[in-house]
């Protein structure tokens, strides 16, 4: 089963009229606050190194290519061309490689998966914005990229953070100049209660080896100067077994 065609589109137009410079997107912080905090959390539970890492979601790559710099190969992997097309501007070099994939589709998963074999990955803020229906699937396709060494570290909007959206894009002064464009194309933050993130992994195969919570730094502002931070859970999982 692959991802609507509402899901596709949304981020299609999204990125095409999105700006090419890092840190213009609402999300799009610098990696040393966010792909760099994470994998503090993620590297002492990963077993094997060598493996390829990818980077599931990876829209302009600006984590991609912070992750290249640590690793000897590494994925960039999105559903939206015009998300790669960015990407690949911003690394001329080839530090990464990127793929066009849609996670939920199990041929476009198992084929990438007999390319890399196992993989460790890395996903942020993928599953909330998904449609309910694509969810599983999206998880079984990290159980398949995985496969039996690999590694995943997931970070995913608590539910605490979808009142702090909503109070930003309903206030008096209307919604912070970056999160408008996220809201016009029709994005907008799932509700996945916290407690599904673990049966969606469990009904996968996948084991929790570690869990926590951190606040997800955006690029945007108050009115006052201080940095949007959105509370997040993240999780390392493995094949279970």
């Amino acid at each position: 089963m692959s991802v609507t065609s509402r899901y596709r589109e949304a981020w299609e137009g999204f990125w095409r009229e999105a700006p090419d410079e890092q840190g213009a997107v609402f999300w799009d912080a610098e990696p040393v606050l966010t792909a760099g905090i994470h994998l503090a959390r993620f590297e002492p539970r990963m077993v094997d190194f060598e493996l390829p890492l990818v980077d599931l979601g990876c829209g302009n790559g600006t984590q991609t290519r912070f992750f290249a710099e640590r690793f000897s190969r590494v994925v960039g992997a999105d559903i939206s061309a015009a998300a790669l097309e960015h990407a690949r501007r911003a690394d001329p070099e080839g530090t990464a490689e990127y793929r066009l994939l849609d996670s939920a589709e199990k041929s476009e998963v198992e084929a990438l998966h007999a390319e890399l074999g196992d993989v460790n990955l890395y996903m942020r803020g993928v599953l909330h914005q998904c449609e309910a229906d694509d969810r599983q699937n999206l998880v079984d396709g990290i159980a398949t990229l995985i496969g039996e060494r690999g590694r995943a570290f997931l970070v995913e909007l608590s539910e605490t953070a979808r009142p702090v959206l909503m109070g930003l894009a309903q206030s008096a002064e209307g919604p912070p100049p970056k999160l408008r464009p996220v809201l016009a194309h029709g994005i907008v933050p799932g509700e996945v209660a916290d407690a599904a993130v673990p049966v969606y992994l469990g009904a996968a195969g996948l084991t929790v080896l570690g869990s926590g919570e951190l606040p997800l730094i955006t690029t945007e502002y108050t009115p006052d100067g201080t940095r949007i931070e959105l509370p997040s859970t993240w999780h390392v999982v493995g094949r279970a077994g």
